[in-house]
């Protein structure tokens, strides 16, 4: 069965999706002046698992089709990351969090077994910054200034990439982190529609 065209659409509706996924958190971010229910180590194990992710892919030379929207999510997680602390009142440790991520990302593909362990890690590192998410909106009870449709998004962009991973690499590890993120992505985005607080009607 030819899967070119799906595969392109697969690829293309992914990077586009990307392109603008993180922009509706960063926009109620921006509109409530407030970062209550968003997890600050969700957001910095999910931007470890891209950046481990990305350097994998490219290590192994994989077709940039299947990885192009990392390098777009990555930078928009570190303005999410940015727009946290700048609400926490914790802007200046953005130079600690800068100098570990880029020092990291050198030692990543110093070895060959260095990038296949981190690869191996990955999946539990980027599961774990979706259990901290629930953790955070479990405990809060209030998902106001966390966006549902960046969360749905995430989910439609794993299920795109369980599609091309089958049909171009079929990497096993690869696919394994995708299937898993899928699951935890929806469970994400069915605790934040639960836990929306009721909008009040104007008199």
């Amino acid at each position: 069965m030819d899967y070119g065209l799906p595969l392109h659409v697969a690829n293309f509706s992914t990077l586009f999706v990307c392109a603008v996924l993180k922009f509706p958190q960063m926009f109620v971010l921006l509109r409530a002046k407030s970062s209550a229910g968003v997890s600050l180590n969700s957001l910095l194990l999910e931007l470890l698992g891209f950046i481990v992710f990305v350097s994998y892919q490219m290590y192994y030379d994989y077709p940039p089709p299947t990885y192009l929207e990392y390098p777009i999510l990555i930078a928009q997680d570190v303005i999410l990351l940015l727009l946290i602390l700048h609400y926490n009142g914790n802007l200046k440790q953005s130079l600690i969090y800068a100098a570990v991520f880029v020092g990291g990302w050198k030692l990543l593909t110093i070895e060959k077994w260095v990038i296949d362990l981190a690869m191996s890690l990955c999946t539990f590192i980027s599961a774990g910054s979706k259990l901290a998410q629930l953790q955070c909106l479990w405990r809060s009870k209030n998902s106001g200034q966390v966006s549902t449709l960046t969360w749905a998004l995430a989910s439609y962009t794993c299920l795109a990439r369980i599609f091309t991973t089958l049909v171009t690499t079929g990497d096993t590890r690869v696919l394994v982190r995708f299937v898993a993120m899928t699951i935890l992505n929806v469970w994400v985005t069915l605790t934040v529609m639960y836990y929306k607080p009721a909008t009040k009607k104007q008199d």
